[in-house]
């Protein structure tokens, strides 16, 4: 049961967000509109892990949505950049990734914007060797096939992790894999080191002994944000107010039960519990609004993407944001 400090937390964090984050988008429709916009269905894409992965198997964003006639559809994505792309075309409403894939998909023209984030979580995410190579930092990986999600998070890892080690993007050879398939090239030896994140790291570790090279401490922040079609949230922000405040009270009670989590993930992403808890040890919990700092790094990220041609151009961040247009 919520004690007295948590229920003023969350009052604090759905203020600001009903002020910051979602109260601006009001300033983009006309007269009262917004009051009046209903939906019938909300489709949520999730990924293997997080917050909306136990919302969805707890089920109470769906008790509260279907009392309003809204019902709501979960989609699984293997990845960030699939799911902002299912996002873009219109198939899903309401999503989380990482950092980098609403970069990317900005950079394409997705018509999305910023809801809220996650704390950072840089031990997350890692760039990992087999237990029997003979590289041991990442400086060695001059050379060397490196397996990564293209668009993820784990792209800024790696771009940082070589800057540091005095090495350039081009000095290595990146072998673009999606989870699945990385982890099999991973196994089999066919790529020289693995970039990614949890809970598959946690898998990498436990199951084949990985050893990592550098997670994202001192490098990354790692935030997971939560973002929603422009269109959608314009439309029903009183439905993605209600949407975060679910969030709000899942990371809550997340955070205070990582045993519980670690089951419920378990039996969600087909993972053995010592593994998905090892993952959930290291999530960073507590949804907050997006604000200037958080919109600052997000846009240190793009412009070093811009810089490497990683995106075939500049973006603006902040014109993601509820109340700016694309």
């Amino acid at each position: 049961m919520d004690n007295n400090n948590t229920r003023s937390a969350r009052r604090r964090t759905l203020g600001l967000l009903s002020a910051a984050a979602l109260g601006a988008i009001a300033t983009t429709l006309p007269g009262a509109a917004l009051a009046q916009s209903k939906a019938g269905s909300l489709r949520i894409g999730y990924q293997k892990y997080g917050t909306l992965t136990i919302l969805k198997a707890r089920g109470t964003l769906d008790k509260r949505l279907a009392a309003q006639g809204i019902d709501v559809k979960w989609t699984e994505f293997p990845a960030g950049p699939a799911l902002l792309e299912g996002l873009n075309v219109g198939s899903i409403d309401f999503g989380t990734v990482g950092e980098a894939p609403p970069i990317f998909a900005q950079a394409a023209g997705a018509n999305l914007v910023y809801i809220a984030n996650e704390p950072p979580a840089p031990l997350s995410e890692a760039i990992v060797v087999p237990k029997t190579s003979t590289l041991k930092t990442v400086k060695d990986l001059k050379g060397k096939k490196v397996g990564l999600n293209k668009g993820s998070n784990v792209h800024y890892l790696l771009v940082k992790a070589l800057e540091k080690a005095g090495l350039d993007y081009k000095d290595i050879e990146p072998i673009y894999l999606p989870p699945s398939d990385a982890r099999a090239a991973f196994e089999r030896g066919s790529i020289d080191a693995w970039v990614i994140w949890d809970p598959f790291l946690a898998a990498a570790e436990k199951q084949f002994g990985a050893r990592i090279l550098a997670d994202g401490q001192g490098l990354v922040a790692n935030h997971q944000f939560f973002l929603a079609s422009r269109p959608y949230a314009e439309r029903n922000s009183d439905i993605v107010k209600l949407i975060v405040d679910e969030l709000v009270r899942t990371d809550e009670w997340s955070r205070q039960n990582v045993k519980e989590v670690a089951a419920i993930l378990a039996g969600q992403i087909g993972l053995p519990a010592d593994i998905v808890e090892l993952a959930a040890s290291r999530y960073a919990y507590g949804v907050t609004p997006v604000n200037d700092a958080v919109l600052h790094e997000q846009q240190k990220i793009a412009d070093v993407f811009a810089n490497l041609k990683l995106i075939p151009k500049k973006i603006n961040v902040r014109s993601a944001v509820t109340g700016a247009r694309l």
